[in-house]
């Protein structure tokens, strides 16, 4: 948690809570994100990132610092999204995973991490909208915010190793909408480099 965000938690337990803007204007733009990960919906986004942000303000004094804040309402997003999908039913189809070596995920972290182009970010992005719930908002954690393993875990309820399994799966399935969608050169070109 940075020393900022302590400060703005201690203004609004100490009764000053207009300072809560200032968190909900740094964590917004990812909550909505996340939310839009899991829900696949924009409206329901919006009303579950409202709504993370009410849970968190009506919870703050339960904030021990026990993890980064940032994990903290990533937990109130996820936890608050499920509620959503449990709420409407709503079981979005897994995608198939074809069988992939662990050289080929390593291919697509690779690829993956060396895309540097909003363009190329864009089209990664959204290929992850097209997964499951669990396994968007796990990716985007790790490739996008760039939270560890042990920080996802806080956030999804699992120990650090079932998160990394998680992770290995998504990631299967991530490879096989990039198989069909992105350029084949683009995962040829960084697989011949990993050889």
């Amino acid at each position: 948690m940075t020393i900022k965000d302590q400060h703005y938690i201690n203004l609004i337990l100490n009764g000053d809570s207009r300072a809560f803007a200032v968190l909900v204007n740094r964590y917004k733009d990812l909550v909505y994100t996340l939310s839009l990960r899991m829900l696949k919906n924009r409206e329901e986004a919006e009303e579950v990132a409202q709504d993370t942000f009410i849970k968190v303000y009506k919870s703050l004094s339960r904030f021990k610092g026990d993890s980064k804040f940032s994990t903290w309402i990533y937990k109130v997003a996820y936890n608050t999204c499920l509620d959503r999908i449990k709420k409407n039913k709503k079981y979005i189809n897994d995608v198939a995973i074809d069988e992939f070596t662990a050289h080929e995920v390593k291919t697509i972290d690779n690829a993956l991490s060396k895309l540097e182009t909003e363009e190329h970010n864009q089209a990664i992005k959204k290929c992850i909208t097209q997964l499951p719930s669990d396994d968007a908002f796990i990716l985007t954690l790790y490739y996008f915010e760039e939270q560890s393993l042990d920080e996802i875990s806080q956030v999804v309820g699992l120990t650090p190793n079932n998160v990394k399994v998680k992770l290995f799966r998504s990631r299967k399935k991530l490879a096989t909408i990039i198989k069909a969608q992105l350029e084949p050169e683009i995962i040829e070109h960084y697989g011949k480099a990993r050889q």
